[in-house]
């Protein structure tokens, strides 16, 4: 749970620098945003949260 919620807070400060520096557009990141709420009702939700599990604690450890 950790995890997802500092993956979720990082994936937003990012956007909103992407959008105030005009380097993306409102309707990409919602698009974006669409997209990726759609990918977490598939199959693959399980599979993508375990990889940024396995990610964080690769960091973790360097």
């Amino acid at each position: 749970m950790i995890v997802s919620v500092s993956a979720a807070l990082l994936l937003a400060v990012v956007v909103i620098v992407l959008l105030r520096q005009r380097a993306v557009g409102i309707g990409s990141a919602l698009a974006c945003t669409v997209f990726g709420f759609c990918l977490a009702s598939t199959g693959i939700a399980p599979a993508i949260e375990a990889f940024l599990t396995a990610l964080a604690s690769l960091a973790s450890l360097g």
